[in-house]
């Protein structure tokens, strides 16, 4: 199994559960990787036979903008569906972060699994 990844994608979204969080943006971090096997595209030097980092940030990053959840979870579970059935990937760890949503704490968050590694 080969790993596809993005790292720190930073993305403005409306999220959390509090009546001033709904009434701003606030930044959330997306670390992704993604199970791929990337022979064919090594084989091939040709974008069509790889998995393509740039559409998944694209697609994430539209849907994200335009997302209002309250929780990470949510968001969380979303952005993993959207990557799994519409780009093919068997298997992602996702990472998803609110940097400063806690005073004193760098970022907190949610690390989920989804899928079947090969």
């Amino acid at each position: 199994m080969d790993i596809v990844y993005i790292r720190d994608l930073k993305i403005d979204t409306v999220i959390g559960i509090f009546d001033w969080e709904r009434r701003i943006r606030q930044t959330v971090s997306i670390d992704l990787e993604m199970a791929t096997d990337i022979r064919r595209a090594a084989a091939s030097d040709d974008i069509s036979d790889a998995l393509d980092y740039k559409a998944v940030s694209k697609r994430i990053i539209a849907f994200v903008t335009a997302s209002e959840f309250l929780l990470v979870e949510k968001l969380s579970e979303e952005v993993a569906a959207i990557v799994l059935n519409e780009f093919n990937v068997p298997w992602l760890r996702l990472r998803l972060s609110k940097p400063g949503a806690i005073r004193g704490s760098q970022d907190v968050g949610i690390i989920i699994e989804r899928g079947e590694k090969a």
